[in-house]
């Protein structure tokens, strides 16, 4: 039986190389870049005021005030977009909007709110409010200088960072390319949701509370059909699943039970079996192996060992198969509101739920078939063998969301 960081470890050094491909940036936010991009331009590409007012010489209004006005020319009028041909010169000023260029002869931006017109005087305005060199002006290049780096190979492209990329100027990518993932489910307890239950049945729910977590990270889930516990049944469901995808992912089936037949029908197909234990709890039966350059991943069938195991160790996997550079699951930190007690010989990742004051409280009964406590859950908490953590200690909480 291995630890979870050596089963992990040995997953993510199977996996091959990430496999290139070529996006448009309007599809690239969840993906992970395969290149290293350069900035193209600066940003901002050039002196822009950072809100509505008018350009001036900040010495011109030095001395304003809201009782002793500084009366300045107006002598243009620049929206976004547009240029200012000429320079302002004393006693002058041009309007502007924000994004503006700033014209040249100006250092400053006095605000639309600082100022007064004069319903006699309308090519002049009165400013009310002196200004610093540089106040309410973006200066070129202080977000972003050209040929600064604004993204690493493995970077996750979040909505953030997509976009700063465009804001550049940038319109294509390269990432690693997302893996097609298929889901199966053994058990011929099994019955999709919506169908009548005869005794002895259950309704399957590991393929919908996984599909969505496969999402997340990039996959593209794919459902199959339910696979009675035969092993002609399950060899059938393994070939057409790899058939159509580049990981397939089991639920059932994986333990030493007489009806439980995926690492078996699996070598009948051809597939070599890496490990099938883990010392985690929930999920100690997990298996991983390989099928040519596809990759099995065999979960237990209990809804919540196989939602763990897919984080603990799936999750992974398929950020690393994308060329991602942390695969690791978030966390922050939090204090228990109450004991953990793990009297068992593996580490159990229990299901917690973090309250708006950092507190982490237990989110209800920790068995793997209990989904209330899950559906209660944000996060889970590493307790480690025989051990008792105590209220008040702190603790690192596992987010999946």
């Amino acid at each position: 039986m291995l630890s979870l960081e050596h089963a992990r470890q040995k997953i993510l050094e199977t996996l091959p190389a990430a496999t290139v491909e070529r996006i448009v940036l309007a599809h690239a936010a969840g993906r992970f870049l395969a290149e290293k991009l350069t900035a193209p331009v600066d940003l901002p590409p050039f002196d822009n005021s950072a809100m509505d007012g008018y350009a001036v010489r900040s010495p011109d209004v030095k001395t304003a005030t809201a009782t002793e006005p500084v009366r300045l020319r107006v002598v243009g009028r620049t929206a976004a977009g547009e240029n200012f041909d000429g320079v302002v010169k004393g006693g002058e000023c041009v309007r502007l909007f924000t994004g503006s260029m700033l014209p040249r002869g100006a250092d400053a931006v006095v605000m639309q709110e600082d100022t007064r017109t004069d319903p006699g005087q309308a090519d002049e305005i009165l400013a009310c409010d002196p200004v610093q060199p540089g106040e309410s002006i973006r200066r070129k290049g202080e977000d972003v200088r050209r040929g600064a780096t604004l993204a690493e190979i493995g970077d996750a492209l979040t909505p953030g960072r997509v976009a700063l990329l465009s804001a550049t100027g940038v319109g294509e990518i390269s990432v690693g390319r997302s893996p097609i993932v298929g889901l199966l489910a053994t058990g011929s307890e099994l019955r999709e949701a919506g169908q009548p239950l005869e005794p002895g049945q259950i309704y399957e729910s590991n393929r919908v509370a996984l599909a969505p977590l496969i999402a997340r990270v990039g996959g593209v889930p794919r459902i199959f059909p339910l696979v009675p516990d035969t092993l002609a049944a399950t060899q059938y469901a393994l070939e057409n699943a790899f058939a159509e995808c580049d990981i397939v992912v089991t639920s059932g089936g994986v333990s030493l039970g007489e009806m439980d037949f995926v690492k078996s029908a699996f070598e009948q197909i051809g597939g070599v079996l890496d490990f099938w234990k883990v010392a985690v709890r929930p999920g100690k039966p997990f298996v991983f192996g390989r099928h040519e350059k596809k990759f099995l991943f065999g979960l237990p069938g209990n809804p919540v060992s196989a939602f763990v195991t897919f984080l603990l160790l799936v999750r992974p996997a398929l950020l690393r198969w994308q060329g991602a550079r942390e695969v690791g699951m978030p966390s922050h930190p939090g204090v228990l509101a109450e004991p953990l007690i793990n009297r068992g010989d593996r580490r159990h990742f229990m299901r917690m739920r973090t309250d708006e004051t950092g507190k982490v409280l237990s989110a209800g009964l920790q068995a793997a078939h209990a989904l209330t406590s899950l559906a209660s859950a944000n996060g889970l908490v590493d307790v480690p063998p025989t051990t008792t953590l105590a209220a008040g200690a702190n603790v690192d909480v596992l987010r999946w969301d």
